[in-house]
């Protein structure tokens, strides 16, 4: 892709005045790649900053984690029975467990950061708003869920509910009350674990271009800059 024309899809995608930035020749390639592989490394600091502490899932509603679906409605009896508190220590665990594993994706984020091409840098400045939650995901989910795992696994093991879950969870997977993906509770809480992780990640980009020049980078305010 010719210099010129990269400049005008990055200046249209991002709502910035094209006919300026291109005339003035602001932007090169090695430019807008930049100011994406920093915008991309900000926002997956910032994001594993807010998530990876005490009631970073559990406090944000955004992202935090319920017991999926059936098991949610069947919970809510609990309290008639005595058994709320036992609830409610498991789903404390299964959000705990997140903002524990989170803080183990930050190297790995940087990497897939840093290691980002033109054409990746492409396809971010012209894809939607979810085209950050697609790079990552796209680069790091399949790692991540494996990194994550024995995290989240043993943060749950302590509660005496997490094998209940298990039990009653594959039961309900077999009669279609629960998705298949939802009945191990380690591999639902990974899963979204990582959803709420690429949301925020998400969410933090956005903010980045919505206001470049408060991030206080030259490079930023450069490129996602009107």
């Amino acid at each position: 892709m010719q210099r010129r024309e990269f400049t005008a899809a990055a200046a249209a995608i991002l709502g910035l005045g094209v006919a300026p930035l291109a005339r003035a020749g602001l932007l090169s390639q090695a430019d807008a790649s930049m100011g994406v592989k920093t915008a991309l490394e900000r926002g997956a600091l910032a994001a594993v900053g807010l998530l990876g502490q005490d009631g970073g899932f559990m406090k944000n509603p955004k992202v935090h984690i319920p017991l999926p679906g059936m098991l949610a409605d069947a919970a809510k009896i609990a309290k008639f029975t005595g058994q709320q508190a036992k609830v409610d220590a498991l789903v404390a665990a299964m959000n705990r467990a997140a903002e524990l594993a989170v803080p183990e994706a930050k190297e790995m984020l940087v990497a897939a950061a840093r290691g980002i091409t033109v054409q990746d840098a492409v396809k971010i400045v012209r894809g939607g708003d979810t085209s950050v939650t697609d790079y990552f995901a796209g680069k790091t989910r399949q790692p991540l869920t494996t990194k994550f795992l024995p995290i989240v696994t043993k943060a749950t093991e302590q509660v005496s509910l997490a094998d209940k879950y298990n039990a009653v969870a594959g039961k309900a997977s077999g009669l279609g009350l629960v998705k298949k993906e939802d009945a191990n509770l380690q591999s639902y809480v990974t899963r979204k674990a990582l959803d709420g992780l690429y949301l925020i990640i998400g969410e933090e980009e956005r903010k980045i271009r919505q206001d470049p020049v408060g991030t206080g980078s030259d490079i930023l305010r450069k490129v996602f800059g009107g």
